[in-house]
């Protein structure tokens, strides 16, 4: 049977999946899911994926989820194509230790400026009944919907997701300064690297990247992720909000402008 990814093109979580499976060289069935339409809400995927969030991998008619779980489960299988994790058992905690901190602190902070950006005219036009009711279907997003609500996050709240970006590209210039780069623990690309990536591509789309303006090294580990073979396969057409959003390409734009 294989693998079967069900996914959505600009989910940040789905991206870190797609890019583990092409690395790997794993061929799978890609399913599309429109979240705005709830795709991921429907009885069939439920029974895949019960949280109701993307990504879900099914290999072999067994359902595997959450991105991290995923990434780990395709390096377990696969582990001589193209090895993402160290061998060291110090250093496999190290690893994850990154994982985890890339999880608690940068990863959920990029769903406010993503939603208040991008996402939020979409809710805007939903009642407010409505609006209860689709948060209220989301096990993992519930409480996140319903603090930005229909009027989008408060400035205190980006204010918070800022800092803890901040605070995310602070800890990888220091995992790169440590290992010697140009990847987080040192010339090999692991899957710490996989997990922080849709991060930073995300707020390089955004017009977030002067967080690192000072910070040589994350531009390397940036382009250097970039030129990889997997990274084009994985951001397809679509992927990024500003493909998807064209006032954000403008946005983009005119951000450009003003700091040239």
């Amino acid at each position: 049977m294989g693998f079967t990814l069900y996914n959505a093109p600009q989910s940040t979580c789905s991206q870190r999946v797609r890019f583990t499976l092409h690395a790997k060289n794993a061929e799978f069935e890609e399913h599309k899911l429109d979240l705005f339409s709830g795709d991921q809400l429907k009885p069939e995927y439920l029974a895949i994926n019960p949280n109701g969030v993307v990504p879900a991998l099914v290999h072999d008619g067994v359902s595997v989820i959450d991105s991290a779980v995923i990434m780990e489960y395709l390096e377990d299988i696969r582990p001589d194509v193209a090895p993402l994790r160290p061998t060291d058992p110090a250093e496999i905690a190290k690893m994850r230790s990154m994982m985890r901190f890339i999880d608690e602190v940068p990863t959920p902070a990029i769903r406010v400026p993503s939603y208040n950006l991008a996402f939020l005219p979409h809710f805007q036009s939903m009642t407010e009944e409505a609006f209860q009711a689709l948060a209220d279907s989301k096990p993992l997003r519930r409480e996140f919907l319903l603090k930005m609500g229909r009027t989008g996050f408060a400035q205190s709240e980006m204010d918070e997701a800022n800092g803890r970006l901040r605070r995310g590209i602070d800890r990888m210039a220091q995992w790169i300064a440590a290992s010697g780069g140009p990847w987080l623990m040192g010339p090999e690309m692991t899957l710490a690297d996989i997990a922080i990536m849709p991060v930073v591509v995300r707020m390089a789309d955004i017009n977030l990247d002067e967080m690192w303006s000072d910070k040589p090294s994350i531009s390397a580990w940036l382009e250097a992720i970039r030129a990889s073979a997997p990274f084009g396969k994985t951001y397809y057409h679509g992927s990024l909000l500003t493909e998807k959003y064209p006032h954000l390409a403008q946005g983009k734009s005119a951000a450009h402008e003003l700091s040239n």
